[in-house]
């Protein structure tokens, strides 16, 4: 994996995690399935084998039925309602089981809840797409790799994450899609959101073939304080958000040099580019002092980061479709 987006690779590392997948379905005496094991992979086959394993590794006898692989295929970026989908809605709780109480100016808890696609917000991801189509089709073309489903979230307790359990969905907030007081519109939020969930993703599946972090890297590190996160993160945590900004800034590169947008949209555009360099060098800054916790892989990937950074301070703008590539 490089920081530069590519649909090729992303494929590759995503049939590796399948085969390892089916390997552990097979393990676990899950019937042989019928779909579901499309690139991307549906994310409730991808639950399924975690649950059977869990279930062999406890060797529980009866109990709820044993899940099935037999999920619909996936299609890329598909928007789905969490209530639709019981993986997902299961995947929330446990997000929010993570979370530490917290309660609200009005002394009510702070929370989320599974959010339902409109038309309009329907209308808002395919003008994100565009977006990304337009300016960074490489990028478009590996989160169609990446992402099967794209849910939405309610509340203000969590902005967007992933869950390798379900390994294909991404779940972002309602809010990504609205403009900010700022002039930044809903479709550029969202197109961030998609890159950063999207990457998340893109990393979870290429470290399964080539970590990033040398063993025991995360216990040896301890937790470390991160610029996206107001909570400790361990270093694996520090490491994606690094290569996730340097490919946020990447984003708004293009965007505010006047491919994506103008006006009011283009200095919003540029003031969200200039917040997310700083976390980048931030991030870059803290990951350059676990440097020998990375492997070769890992250190690629923080080299082409710092890069990025460089460049993008020089106020180098890269073509559209082009992106800086560091090597």
């Amino acid at each position: 994996m490089d920081v530069e987006p590519d649909r090729s690779s992303a494929r590759d590392d995503q049939d590796a995690l399948r085969r390892l997948l089916l390997k552990a379905a097979t393990a676990s005496g899950l019937p042989e399935p019928a779909a579901g094991w499309t690139i991307p992979p549906h994310p409730a086959a991808v639950e399924a084998v975690h649950r059977a394993q869990r279930e062999r590794r406890s060797a529980r006898t009866g109990g709820p039925a044993r899940p099935s692989l037999r999920s619909p295929a996936a299609e890329p970026l598909d928007p789905v309602d969490p209530a639709d989908h019981p993986h997902l809605a299961r995947s929330l709780a446990r997000a929010l089981a993570r979370l530490p109480d917290r309660t609200g100016a009005d002394g009510q808890p702070v929370t989320a809840s599974p959010g339902t696609w409109s038309a309009a917000d329907r209308a808002v991801l395919a003008d994100a797409l565009g977006l990304l189509g337009t300016v960074w089709p490489r990028m478009l073309g590996e989160l169609r790799t990446v992402v099967a489903q794209v849910a939405l979230l309610d509340g203000m307790a969590i902005d967007g994450y992933t869950d390798f359990t379900v390994h294909g969905a991404v779940l972002i907030n309602h809010r990504r899609l609205s403009p900010t007081r700022a002039g930044l519109p809903g479709p550029v939020r969202l197109a961030e959101a998609l890159v950063h969930e999207g990457t998340h993703n893109r990393c979870n599946a290429a470290a399964v073939s080539e970590p990033f972090l040398t063993p025991a890297a995360d216990e040896r590190a301890g937790l470390l304080a991160t610029p996206l996160r107001a909570d400790p993160r361990p270093l694996s945590g520090l490491f994606q958000q690094t290569v996730v900004l340097a490919r946020c800034v990447q984003l708004y590169r293009r965007i505010a040099g006047g491919q994506g947008a103008g006006g009011a949209a283009g200095q919003a555009a540029g003031d969200r580019h200039d917040r997310l360099l700083g976390d980048l060098g931030a991030a870059v800054t803290a990951l350059e002092a676990h440097r020998s916790r990375l492997t070769g892989h890992g250190r690629r990937l923080l080299d082409q980061s710092a890069l990025i950074a460089a460049a993008a301070r020089g106020g180098a703008t890269p073509a559209a479709g082009h992106g800086h590539h560091p090597r």
